[in-house]
């Protein structure tokens, strides 16, 4: 794998197990001098939660940026909806929350 290809792809984020903090590796860690780009597994040893001091054991891979949410092994069931980034799933339910409001109220103009 040459070294463009692994600029190319999105860094997992982690999110903190004990309160929730999540690690975004395209931003680092300024307060213990980490930089923009440093993976989780490229910490350093001592580096622990800036929030609440817990070890890098206590954190937990939730994938990239946009990743579909939910159980790997699950993202194929369903009518497709299950493999949508958060940011569609959002607009599609949404959206047809917003219709179905929209033929409600089309009703008032029937009576």
């Amino acid at each position: 794998m040459s070294s463009e290809t692994l600029l190319s792809e999105p860094l997992d984020r982690y999110e903190c197990r004990s309160c929730g903090y999540i690690y975004e590796p395209d931003k680092g860690d300024d307060g213990r001098r980490v930089s923009a780009g440093t993976a989780f597994q490229d910490l350093p040893t001592g580096w622990g939660c800036p929030i609440c001091s817990a070890s890098q054991s206590q954190f937990a891979n939730i994938g990239p940026v946009g990743s579909p949410s939910g159980f790997k092994e699950n993202l194929g069931y369903g009518i497709g909806v299950n493999a949508l980034p958060p940011g569609q799933k959002n607009l599609l339910i949404f959206g047809v929350l917003g219709l179905f409001v929209l033929i409600l109220l089309s009703f008032y103009g029937l009576g």
